[in-house]
């Protein structure tokens, strides 16, 4: 049985960051498009929850998830 990937964190240098900014600032996509699609589609989770609004404020310890991969917002 493999081990599930561990979270990387994301420092964002600050407290708040949309989820859409935080797409692309943690390199997991690269442009706007990309990133509405994504969130559109249902891809994307926040704290283990589907969320469709790209304008989401994350917050430090918020968890984002996508293609597998997961991310925690650090300061």
């Amino acid at each position: 049985m493999t081990n599930p990937a561990a979270t990387e964190d994301v420092s964002i240098g600050g407290e708040v960051i949309r989820l859409g900014q935080f797409l692309k600032f943690a390199g997991l996509l690269d442009s706007g498009g990309n990133v509405k699609e994504a969130i559109v589609d249902g891809l994307v989770t926040v704290n283990g929850a589907v969320d469709r609004q790209r304008g989401r404020q994350l917050r430090i310890g918020d968890v984002v998830a996508f293609e597998g991969r997961s991310f925690r917002v650090c300061p």
